[in-house]
């Protein structure tokens, strides 16, 4: 009854808002497509047969995004249709078919907003409540239902929501307005207090902020009642914001209420405290992290999916890796993510990170003529451990420094040296660390204004797991259109097999096309500190995206 009422009235809004855009206002649209097209490797032990959504004989997997936005004044809508023909390796199995996944209608004065329909959202960091779509991960939470802001003068935001959140598609059926509507629904309230506003503290930046969210599934299982499982998870969170001359603090606590650790045990109180450090000014910045979570399971439906495999996208808060977001091969073969380590992390996790850099300016005896920049992170997580949650077992340890260095108008070099300590236990049973040493050479020149090139040079030394690896990449860029690449990335101490990869992408204006052939190995790929796990595969790819 729910999901009929808030389609029709979306619909119906949607549709009244678009018959205006004859007249006035203006549409803005974009298309995303990514299509593979796989090809048996035994080196890669992949074949195209053993994936279930391809069937015996396919070859082909397309995942199709399109998004159409009105804009008028103060009023706005939008849409988006999403199609799965079927869903790449490796992405959650709930995507499938067609789905028109997003519709909304939202007006927004200059101190209060009102949506309806399909919206994301977020509560403080994100630990307590998080509504959001990463294509990369297949994640799209989206809450269907209802959303009011309102904001006085700068000393008061007030946001209070409703709605039923979106888990996959949810059509096998082949129903086109499924949204991929939960059974389950969530109603929260966020408050912000701005004090130094209020006072009038002009040199000062201090604001106080709570949260509040109650998430409602129903309990078919009376064994689970039985142990004292409640329908409705209540859950707040408290935090204070204050920043002083280029320093700044931020604290927040989270209580996540009565989590499902294990469905033969009692429910366990969630809560997690976050503080963050630091200082930006003068060229300098300097930020200290740590977190501390505990039963911060956070699923966006719990009781529904017992039995069945929990996929990626069944997620209702946001808890990144607080480390360096690498972007090079062998940097990010072992990625860290709360998400990936419940595997053994199931009770919680303690750690931080310190993040620091330098800019080295112009003119001075180190930065030169072209100055210079270095980067240093240092990152450590251990699991919690019996009824005083003291650090227990290393999750993951990373030490890592860059530097970066302008050398002529036409040469730019980046250096990057990075020590990782992995527990492999995220992965099987095994007991052992693994202690890697890393270190990258990236290498740009610049010929002319339009031409240039781009070199990888890539090292990984470790005695654990796959021993050595190494890898390289030349990218040629012919701007403003045109750019190729070819990579490889070789186990040589272990598998001996090389991961190699290839590709050309033409852009113009609005459009972008890119296409390429390569061996991917099996692992995680991560987008914004949250992680999925992947499956090996090979073979063609082509990706259009377009926005008019």
């Amino acid at each position: 009854m729910k999901k009929t009422v808030i389609t029709t009235i979306a619909a119906m809004a949607f549709s009244c808002v678009m018959t205006m855009a004859q007249e006035k206002g203006y549409v803005s649209a974009s298309l995303e497509s990514t299509n593979h097209f796989y090809v048996e490797d035994e080196a890669n032990n992949f074949i195209p047969a053993n994936q279930p959504q391809l069937g015996e004989d396919g070859i082909y997997a397309s995942n199709n995004y399109l998004k159409v936005d009105y804009y008028n004044g103060r009023f706005s809508a939008g849409t988006q249709i999403e199609g799965y023909f079927p869903y790449l390796v490796g992405y959650p199995t709930n995507l499938k078919k067609m789905t028109l996944s997003n519709l909304y209608v939202n007006w927004r004065d200059d101190s209060y907003s009102v949506t309806v329909g399909s919206f994301y959202d977020q509560f403080g960091s994100g630990l307590l409540f998080r509504s959001w779509e990463d294509r990369t991960l297949g994640l799209n939470n989206a809450i269907v239902g209802a959303r009011a802001t309102y904001n006085f003068k700068d000393y008061v935001a007030v946001k209070v929501l409703w709605g039923i959140p979106r888990l996959g598609t949810g059509n096998d059926n082949g129903e086109f307005f499924g949204f991929g509507l939960t059974k389950v629904n969530v109603a929260g309230a966020d408050l912000s207090i701005s004090l130094s506003d209020i006072f009038s503290m002009n040199a000062v930046s201090l604001a106080l902020e709570g949260s509040v969210l109650n998430k409602h599934e129903a309990i078919s299982d009376d064994y689970l009642v039985e142990r004292g499982y409640s329908p409705n998870i209540l859950g707040w969170s408290g935090r204070v914001n204050f920043g002083y001359d280029g320093f700044f603090a931020k604290g927040e606590y989270v209580d996540a209420g009565k989590q499902m650790v294990n469905p033969f045990n009692p429910p366990a109180d969630g809560n997690a405290q976050l503080i963050e450090l630091g200082y930006n000014g003068r060229g300098l910045g300097v930020t200290m992290t740590g977190r501390r979570m505990k039963h911060m399971t956070q699923r966006l439906t719990t009781y529904s999916m017992l039995g069945t495999d929990n996929p990626v996208n069944n997620i209702l808060s946001y808890r990144p890796a607080m480390s360096t977001q690498y972007t090079y091969m062998l940097t990010t073969l072992n990625p860290y993510s709360p998400e990936v380590g419940d595997k053994i992390n199931k009770s919680g996790e303690i750690g931080g990170q310190i993040d620091a850099f330098y800019n080295f300016r112009r003119g001075t005896k180190i930065g030169g003529k072209r100055g210079m920049k270095i980067h240093a992170n240092f990152a450590t997580y251990y699991s919690l451990k019996g009824a005083d949650d003291t650090p227990s077992e290393l999750l993951f340890r990373d030490f890592s420094v860059d530097i970066e260095k302008q050398w002529t108008k036409k040469f730019k070099s980046t250096l990057l040296y990075s020590m990782q300590n992995y527990n492999k236990r995220h992965e099987n049973n095994g007991v052992y660390i693994g202690l890697s040493h890393i270190v990258v050479a990236d290498l740009l020149y610049k010929f002319t204004p339009k031409f240039s090139t781009r070199m990888e040079l890539q090292y990984l030394a470790s005695k654990d797991d796959q021993k050595d690896w190494m890898a390289g990449l030349i990218e040629v860029n012919f701007a403003p259109h045109w750019s190729v690449f070819v990579s490889d990335m070789y186990n040589h101490g272990d598998s001996k097999v090389h991961y190699y990869n290839g590709g050309v992408s033409f852009a113009m204006n609005h459009l972008r096309v890119a296409a390429g052939y390569g061996r991917y190995r099996a692992g995680f790929i991560c987008s914004g500190g949250v992680c999925r796990e992947i499956p090996a595969y090979t073979g063609a790819n082509l990706t259009l995206t377009a926005s008019f």
